[in-house]
């Protein structure tokens, strides 16, 4: 069996544009409307993806722990701010600032965990590795603390007037709102539990069917797979779970009473 990549020359892949295509037909023919949004999506992505393209290519070239770091601050910061536009509400200062908080530290514990303990790496900086590993980490991170955070907020919003008469009754901020919190944080996890479930079975994940495509063993990909889903599980739970608890304080003031 061969282990060469095949290669997707220029033209074939335009042809994988027909799917954007076939898109932007159906909603126009539908009138969903969105169609500049499609467009823009595209277009983002491909130009994003080419850059960090090269990008990688001279990184890859020329190992050094000050680019893993610089890289990875800058994929951090990008993820904070793509939460801070996912949520539906106005956050304020102090909620944003728990979000940075909880998406540094819970990621940094994470990859760090990971790629010294569960991967070995050695060097820790090696970029082929440190960048693509610390990338899906944050990515999914970023997702369960934008669910987390919406979940967090329509949870206070809908149940004002429940969590003011706990606090009429005497109980502490924490009481009041651990229906609201424990609710937020088992729904900002719940895709990554879902995803690990139809894992297999239903469909072969990103990373093995490219390591996989790649040319290695897919007992190798399953184990690094399975690996990496674990990593996920991990830096989700703990990003989300420092975000909601900390969070969920912003909602009351200095003397414990309710400000939405």
């Amino acid at each position: 069996m061969e282990n060469d990549i095949i290669n997707i020359q220029l033209l074939q892949l335009v042809f994988a544009y027909i799917f954007v295509l076939i898109l932007l037909f159906i909603v126009k023919q539908k009138e969903i409307g969105h169609k500049g949004e499609i467009l823009l999506a595209s277009v983002r992505m491909t130009i994003q993806l080419v850059a960090v393209g090269f990008i990688l290519e001279y990184v890859f070239a020329n190992q050094n722990p000050y680019y893993s770091i610089l890289i990875l601050l800058i994929m951090e910061i990008f993820a904070i701010y793509n939460i801070y536009g996912r949520v539906d509400s106005e956050i304020s200062k102090k909620m944003k600032g728990i979000i940075a908080g909880s998406m540094f530290l819970g990621t940094s514990i994470s990859i760090f965990f990971f790629v010294l303990i569960v991967v070995g790496l050695d060097p820790w900086f090696r970029a082929d590795y440190f960048i693509p590993l610390s990338g899906m980490l944050i990515g999914n991170s970023m997702t369960g603390i934008s669910l987390g955070v919406n979940h967090l907020i329509d949870g206070f919003k809908d149940n004002k007037a429940l969590i003011e008469n706990y606090l009429m009754l005497g109980a502490e901020p924490e009481t009041a709102v651990k229906e609201i919190s424990n609710r937020a944080f088992y729904n900002a996890v719940l895709p990554t539990i879902n995803s690990m479930m139809g894992m297999g079975i239903v469909f072969l994940p990103g990373m093995m069917t490219g390591q996989i495509l790649a040319g290695a063993s897919p007992v190798i990909a399953i184990k690094y797979q399975i690996a990496i889903m674990m990593g996920i599980l991990g830096s989700v739970t703990l990003t989300v779970f420092f975000m909601v608890n900390r969070g969920a304080r912003t909602f009351f003031n200095s003397r414990k009473q309710l400000k939405i």
